[in-house]
């Protein structure tokens, strides 16, 4: 599975994810899977594109399949280095090749998973050519893919904290606690063994039986419904992965505006063929005219 190429290395990414993190951790050979994760996810998206603008005509098409991948790759280099310096700032050990490779594995995750939507996509663009529809349809494609890759790249976050890497000391292995032996001394060998005793130095002298005796017999209730055993305290939260969360924020929030700029990528059928347009208004703003127009 190591050697897995091209836009099969989703197919790794599924199946081996605990070895994607664990190479991630180890720092080992991650330019190589680093350009695997790039080239697949850029040929899913310029399909995926191509699939969104042919709803204009095939110029649009064309441009789409460009603009889509650029979309989410110059969202990344502009999110990327705030992700690298709040974990330098709060102490997490990772490196830039390790935070690029743990963005990438979740932008690959939501490249194939549209790209898996593109035959649904084209099933209504065929059966049901509605702008106001196929718009939103694709938008929220686009929206759950992104939600599945994001869940990912939390998945690592917290592997990578489980190793001490999200944090300033390693991780230090817990030790079992070491219980004490429980039972009568064993005399050493060649020993003489101790005189009996009687009487009520006897008695005094053996506890089981008294302990059997003077034991209060258990109440039915507590039969019934024993004590619980004490909840063990999860290890505390780090601050980056507080952090990581503000950043998947962050992310969201310069793709939108980033694809409001770089729009259209579907094309109005009622306008000509244009490569940019007017920056004017917002993409949730545009979200909520469009529901409006179809409801």
């Amino acid at each position: 599975m190591a050697d897995t190429s091209g836009l099969l290395v989703i197919e790794r990414i599924l199946r081996d994810r605990q070895g994607i993190w664990q190479q991630v951790v180890e720092d080992r050979g991650l330019p190589r899977l680093t350009g695997q994760m790039l080239t697949s996810s850029g040929i899913a998206l310029a399909v995926y594109g191509a699939v969104l603008g042919s709803f204009h005509s095939a110029l649009m098409a064309l441009t789409s399949a460009v603009k889509l991948p650029l979309l989410f790759l110059v969202t990344l280099a502009i999110c990327l280095p705030t992700l690298y310096l709040f974990n330098l700032v709060f102490g997490a050990r990772l490196s830039i090749r390790q935070s690029l490779a743990l963005v990438m594995v979740a932008l690959t995750v939501t490249a194939m998973l549209a790209l898996a939507f593109a035959p649904i996509s084209l099933f209504f663009l065929i059966t049901a050519p509605d702008y106001a529809f196929f718009k939103l349809l694709n938008v929220a494609i686009l929206a759950l893919s992104a939600l599945v890759g994001l869940r990912f790249l939390t998945g690592g976050m917290k592997v990578l904290n489980q190793h001490g890497l999200l944090s300033a000391a390693p991780a230090r292995p817990v030790e079992a606690p070491v219980s004490p032996a429980v039972g009568p001394a064993t005399a050493a060998p060649g020993a003489p063994p101790a005189p009996a005793e009687t009487g009520a130095a006897s008695v005094a002298a053996s506890p089981a039986p008294a302990a059997v005796a003077l034991a209060p017999h258990p109440h039915p209730y507590t039969q019934q419904f024993p004590h619980p055993r004490p909840v063990r305290q999860s290890e505390p939260t780090p601050p980056s992965m507080t952090l990581l969360y503000i950043w998947i924020l962050l992310f969201g929030f310069v793709g939108t505006q980033l694809a409001w700029t770089l729009r259209p990528f579907f094309g109005d059928p009622g306008r000509p063929f244009s490569l940019y347009r007017e920056i004017d208004g917002n993409f949730y703003a545009e979200i909520f005219r469009t529901l409006s127009h179809l409801f």
